[in-house]
């Protein structure tokens, strides 16, 4: 039976007769209101009012210090208000309501099986309800420099960089080529300037925070891409409008239809000055592998200390990555032009080894690109050697080498590869296949991959890798020959043509066992390795598209990239119309491949057509193949870096996965696991963790850790 409008509005108003004499104990203990809300001894239920009825689409929040780390699940009320909070662990909870519209309700505290029904509080003012927003609401207020400003005229003239072809180059570099590829723009901390950054003007104190900390080097390179000046004056306008109180344009939604069937847990690991890049939970050719088990992260420069989470028992911890030779160079040494408005002059950051992107094997052993030395590479890797890689292409330099961590043994081994590892994933021959990333430390020209199979078998790390530079087949005769043409030269049709093109995300094909890469830059490109004739095409980025970033593939072979002119984009090789290679098939022959997918948020509000997508810069695109969210196979799921979401593609529309607490969401990676495939939605679920550099200017602050989140789509809200 539904409840009436009129029913709750008189049980509301009993409640607040209630509330005048009776403490809120006595108020948890109110029978529910509707028969639809059950409960067990693990569940918290009951309905969320307001001065106008039920309050659907909004989050209720339940938070807990009483377990080994701090916990946290959060749900969406129905179209009636109502609520269940599933399968808490035993503790007690601060309890709260929080949805846009809204400022944070008062905290309850209360223990699992119980009704308990809560009162949502209006936002007295715009201004008050836009700080519950998604920062992307904020960041589209930023202002670009106009079109007719390009192309850029240089020093001489006016300022823009000449490389600044378009505006679209210009938004390449200052989205996930740029700022947004390391942390979220537009939440409080970045929208706002602390008095730490105080300064005669904005500008100067955003030349001062552009300065701070250890990746201080790093963000003056990329202001100067987009031109240091312009684009301080730009940031500064930008803070300043949002202090004389302008407020976003647009409004965000509270979730609709299948996005109230959520439920979100988050669990804190690591420590405060510790940053994720992402983390992995089973085997994605598997997704049952490591049911239950360990949840891994990975820090990247930040620590050698890999943050693990035992998601069953609520417990985290940290394994140490080991290096190989002791003298590896330790990022505590980067540069630090200014001091941390957070840290001052502490460098927060200390790691040898970089553990980046993590991946589970069929044991259930957890791989990591990472430093075991310093760049220069192993003999057998360099020009001389009778490795028959090397003998093709030697690598003289590699950032990252592998890592492989055992639960059962709680050892590591290392392994030494020529070329740099920075994605990983296993095909179906259990090879492991590296992306070398943005440049891979000198040798971001080659894909590498070892043989985990003959590696168990002979322990022989030289014996069992192999890698390959890029390379077409411009002649069209079907074979790699010898003797192919650097990027310098120009195409000869008699001959292979090397690109200098290193891989950035990776991605193996179910379909057909080739092995697919995302390329950074403008416009950017995909492109196919066949590992049996070692043989590769490229498909340019087509307008309005461009510059892709992470890269997954479905079970038919279909590619999946976010780009940063806001779209996810898919592309389909088997649409293309005309010849796959030959002299004429350098990138540009086959539009007919691409879709794109505008993603959720708004434009920014100065850039207007051509321009289709969002101001969303995505990091990374999950595609689900074995229907772990329970939204179907094939589903793939961008990273909504500024939306604080999962930006999930369903049935050709948007369904958008929200964490909203803590604020500042920022996801580089997700993967799915089933536990238990006889468990319905219990037994499923998407995993994916805070990554950016900068937890604390998530919601918190200073002292703020690391998050892991787990999605669960429930059949409907009231599902437990």
């Amino acid at each position: 039976m539904r409840t009436t409008n009129g029913l709750y509005l008189s049980l509301m108003a009993a409640g607040t007769a209630m509330l005048l004499g009776a403490p809120p104990a006595q108020l948890q203990a109110q029978p529910a209101t509707d028969p639809a809300i059950r409960i067990g001894d693990t569940d918290l239920g009951g309905v969320v009012g307001g001065p106008n009825g039920p309050e659907a689409g909004v989050w209720v929040i339940a938070e807990t210090n009483d377990l080994p780390t701090r916990f946290a699940k959060i749900v969406v009320t129905d179209d009636q208000g109502r609520y269940v909070l599933p399968e808490l662990p035993k503790a007690n909870y601060n309890v709260w309501v929080r949805g846009y519209g809204l400022v944070d309700s008062p905290k309850v505290n209360t223990a699992p099986g119980k009704i308990l029904n809560l009162t949502a509080v209006p936002a007295p003012t715009p201004a008050a309800a836009a700080e519950y927003y998604p920062a992307i609401y904020w960041w589209s207020m930023l202002k670009m420099p106009d079109k007719s400003e390009f192309p850029g005229t240089g020093e001489k003239g006016n300022g823009i960089p000449t490389a600044m072809r378009t505006q679209s180059h210009w938004l390449t570099a200052l989205k996930t080529d740029g700022c947004i590829g390391c942390h979220q723009l537009g939440n409080k901390a970045t929208r706002t300037l602390s008095p730490e950054l105080a300064q005669p003007d904005s500008y100067s104190a955003w030349v001062r925070r552009v300065q701070s900390g250890q990746a201080s080097e790093t963000m003056v390179r990329n202001m100067g891409r987009l031109d240091t000046q312009r684009a301080f004056k730009l940031f500064a306008d930008w803070t300043d409008r949002i202090a004389a109180g302008e407020l976003p344009k647009a409004k965000p939604q509270r979730p609709q239809g299948v996005e109230r069937n959520v439920v979100v847990t988050v669990w804190d690991w690591g420590g405060p000055k510790m940053y994720l890049h992402d983390q992995i939970s089973t085997d994605r050719r598997n997704p049952t592998i490591n049911a239950n088990g360990p949840i891994y992260g990975s820090p990247e420069w930040s620590t050698d200390y890999v943050p693990v989470l035992d998601p069953v028992n609520h417990r985290a911890y940290d394994i140490k990555v080991p290096v190989r030779d002791p003298k590896t160079p330790s990022s505590a040494t980067d540069p630090m032009f200014a001091p941390s408005p957070y840290w001052g002059a502490e460098p927060i950051w200390d790691s040898q080894t970089s553990p980046h992107n993590p991946m589970i094997d069929g044991k259930g052993r957890a791989w990591f690109t990472s430093r075991i030395h310093g760049p220069q590479t192993a003999s057998f890797c360099r020009k001389g050697s009778d490795h028959p890689s090397a003998k093709t292409y030697p690598v003289e330099r590699a950032g990252r080498q592998l890592s492989m961590y055992d639960p059962k043994t709680e050892k590591f081994t290392l392994i030494d590869t020529c070329f740099s590892t920075h994605h990983l994933q296993f095909d179906a021959k259990n090879r492991l296949w590296a992306s070398s990333g943005v440049g891979g430390a000198g040798n971001g020209d080659v894909v590498g991959w070892l043989d985990l199979n003959k590696f168990e078998e002979t322990g022989d790390e030289a014996k069992s890798q192999s890698w390959t530079p890029i390379i077409l087949d411009t002649n069209g005769n079907g074979k790699r020959d010898e003797g192919f043409t650097d990027p310098n030269q120009p195409v000869d049709p008699t001959k292979d043509k090397r690109v200098q093109a290193g891989f950035y995300g990776i991605a193996p094909s179910p379909a057909d066992g080739t092995i697919w890469g995302s390329v950074l830059g403008f416009p950017g490109m995909v492109i196919r390795l066949d590992p049996d004739t070692l043989l590769s095409e490229v498909y340019d980025v087509p307008l309005p598209g461009y510059s892709p970033r992470g890269i997954d593939i479905d079970s038919h072979g279909v590619v999946w990239t976010p780009l940063a002119s806001g779209h996810m984009a898919s592309f389909d090789r088997r649409k293309c119309k005309g010849p796959l290679n030959g002299p004429e098939a350098t990138g540009k022959h086959c539009p007919d491949g691409w879709t794109l997918y505008p993603l959720p948020g708004p434009q920014f509000e100065s850039v207007s057509a051509p321009e289709t997508g969002s101001a969303e810069g995505s990091y990374y695109t999950f595609v689900d193949q074995h229907d772990t969210s329970g939204l179907g196979k094939d589903v793939p799921i961008a990273t909504g870096n500024n939306s604080d979401s999962l930006h999930v593609l369903l049935d050709g529309k948007f369904i958008q996965l929200r964490v909203p607490y803590p604020m500042g969401f920022f996801a580089k990676g997700a993967d799915g696991r089933i536990d238990d495939p006889n468990a319905g939605w219990k037994g499923r679920g998407l995993w994916s963790t805070y990554g950016n550099r900068t937890p604390f200017h998530n919601e918190g602050g200073k002292g703020t850790k690391p998050k892991v989140v787990k999605f669960q789509v429930r059949p409907d809200p009231l599902a437990r």
